[in-house]
């Protein structure tokens, strides 16, 4: 079982570290970690090369997400004797090893997004009924109160909900409100600027048409 939870980490570590970002870079030219927030994320390409940009980023990672809990999902039922309350875990922990790859990648020095859009990945592919709920839910509250961050926040939250009514043990919920205890910490810049009403809008980001078309 450890050695089965190794390679599902370490896996799980790398196909995060692929990002979305590294196209969008090739694509346009900009350097999401020199531009903008310095965030390599598809919030951070919405706001510096546009809105086309932040939807190809953002496929790339949720897409991401999605794959590292498939991959993960056959391997442990085809390839090990595990019971189901230890699959439910191991595919919690693999999809914290994603998001740490794409926070922390190895080629970008260990800075690179939020880890969002592949949470939303993750979500989806673990439970896809109460995942799309979520995605709904975070557009609803990011256009109601015109903060990107709040409508991320009420997506950790429905995920780590649904972690608790769902899964069978209490550890996926556990994971749940790390990743979100890590995505607040990554989030304190953002936090700080909406205080000071320096942060950017949903409105400003879809008015956004800066950079070259995709």
């Amino acid at each position: 079982m450890l050695i089965e939870l190794i390679i599902s980490l370490i896996a799980g570590y790398f196909i995060g570290c692929i990002h979305g970002s590294n196209v969008a870079q090739y694509l346009s030219g900009v350097n999401l970690k020199e531009a903008g927030h310095g965030n390599a994320g598809a919030s951070n390409a919405t706001l510096t090369l546009g809105w086309k940009y932040g939807i190809l980023v953002g496929l790339i990672d949720i897409g991401k997400g999605v794959l590292a809990i498939i991959l993960a999902k056959y391997f442990l039922n085809h390839f090990t004797s595990l019971d189901a309350e230890q699959i439910s875990i191991f595919l919690y922990l693999i999809g914290a090893a994603v998001i740490f790859g794409h926070n922390f990648p190895i080629h970008m020095n260990f800075r690179g997004g939020k880890g969002t859009a592949s949470l939303i990945g993750i979500f989806v592919a673990i439970n896809w009924k109460m995942g799309l709920l979520a995605v709904v839910g975070l557009i609803v509250v990011s256009l109601l109160t015109n903060y990107l961050i709040l409508g991320v926040f009420f997506f950790y939250f429905a995920f780590a909900i649904s972690a608790l009514l769902y899964e069978p043990s209490l550890w996926p919920f556990i994971i749940v409100l790390f990743l979100l205890l890590v995505a607040i910490i990554l989030h304190l810049e953002n936090i700080k600027r909406m205080k000071r009403g320096t942060e950017p809008t949903i409105r400003s980001a879809l008015k956004k048409k800066k950079g070259p078309s995709v």
